[in-house]
């Protein structure tokens, strides 16, 4: 069996970015640099909470071809606990998304590869009740 490289992303399975033990400042994906403290800063790998709440969104009509067996969809910026943003599809009805509105990761199918039909999984964000 052929290991995928998306496999073995991290950040789209454990949204596992980055922390700086200098400043503090969480990022997501993972970097290698602190833009905050250059060379002074050390980064560690960071397992985000998963939670957040949305920060903005969309309401994706006319989708790509991967895609358009789930328009219409929802894609925002979700603002995380951490502080650091992420753009990703917010699994909900287009008319239940709210600005402020809580949401969680969760791990979903993202879409069908080719022909074969080959699914691929990573994090969608679901709405919660904080």
């Amino acid at each position: 069996m052929v290991v995928r490289t998306w496999r073995s992303m991290q950040e789209r399975y454990n949204l596992i970015g980055s922390k700086c033990k200098t400043c503090g400042t969480v990022y997501f994906p993972a970097r290698s640099v602190c833009p905050e403290c250059r060379r002074k800063g050390e980064l560690e790998d960071y397992k985000l909470n998963g939670k957040g709440k949305v920060y903005t969104y969309s309401v994706v009509y006319a989708a790509p071809k991967d895609f358009e067996k789930q328009s219409p969809y929802v894609i925002g910026i979700v603002e995380l606990e951490e502080g650091t943003k992420i753009t990703s599809q917010i699994d909900c009805e287009p008319e239940e998304v709210k600005i402020g509105m809580p949401v969680e990761a969760t791990f979903r199918k993202i879409r069908e590869d080719g022909c074969d039909g080959v699914i691929s999984y990573g994090y969608k964000f679901v709405p919660t009740e904080q």
